[in-house]
């Protein structure tokens, strides 16, 4: 039944993004590899949560990890990158399309999309999920399995676009906040995977703790690698000198 209802989300998602840039086809071109990146994040959501891997995460403690990586890091990314906000407003009336920016300046998005906020439901959750009774509990019941992985997801996902999303975002961090903020959850990221390589989950045998700890210590270092490049490449890109004939077109179409 959960496969079931995850299926029938992800492919209404994707309906929903293929509609929006069909309504918004008269505006100008989209760029192809944010529908790539948009996809590629759906896919990586599906295959942590069904099929085999789904199904392997129950009783493999490795295959579990995996699926955290690809539904709480990767898929995140990937859908950020993907610009959705962006893609909705081009499709929605005027109307519509204020009401959902008014929405995204309310004082509950700035305080969720604050970075130090993010970093602690993310990570946190993170800490919560295997130090305490709540992995074992999520095994022995499809509601406790689904919360924790649509508080997985969503807190990823808003992470993620908190350090760089593409998107506009009224409520835009520092980069200096932002950088100090990727730094800790960086940290407690790594100190957790080195946590669960000495202790592992009651019911996991050894091996297969460990190996799922090298998994989680690795894979995320390599995406966090990935974060750190985009924080770095955004602020390049807004801090770096005009050039003087760029000052010149702007001069010239004003």
């Amino acid at each position: 039944m959960f496969e079931v209802f995850v299926a029938a989300l992800l492919i209404a998602t994707a309906v929903g993004y293929a509609w929006s840039l069909w309504a918004g086809r008269h505006r100008s071109a989209w760029p192809v590899h944010r529908t790539v990146f948009f996809y590629a994040g759906l896919a990586c959501a599906a295959a942590s949560l069904v099929g085999p891997l789904g199904q392997a995460a129950h009783e493999s403690f490795t295959a579990h990890m995996m699926g955290h990586l690809l539904l709480g890091m990767i898929a995140p990314l990937l859908l950020v990158l993907s610009a959705p906000v962006s893609v909705l407003l081009r499709a929605l009336p005027v109307g519509r399309a204020r009401a959902v920016s008014r929405m995204l300046r309310s004082p509950y998005v700035r305080v969720i999309t604050h970075p130090v906020v993010a970093a602690l439901l993310n990570a946190g959750g993170l800490w919560v999920l295997y130090t305490t009774p709540l992995f074992h509990w999520m095994h022995g019941s499809v509601w406790v399995h689904a919360l924790v992985h649509t508080h997985i997801f969503l807190a990823g996902y808003v992470f993620t676009a908190s350090m760089v999303g593409v998107d506009s975002d009224p409520h835009r961090a520092s980069f200096k906040l932002r950088a100090g903020v990727l730094i800790a959850f960086i940290a407690a990221h790594s100190i957790l995977a080195k946590w669960l390589y000495a202790h592992q989950p009651m019911g996991v045998e050894t091996a297969d703790a460990q190996f799922g700890a090298q998994l989680m210590y690795y894979g995320g270092d390599a995406v966090d690698v990935l974060l750190i490049v985009l924080l770095f490449t955004g602020w390049y890109r807004a801090t770096r000198p005009r050039s003087a004939s760029s000052d010149r077109a702007r001069a010239t179409s004003s």
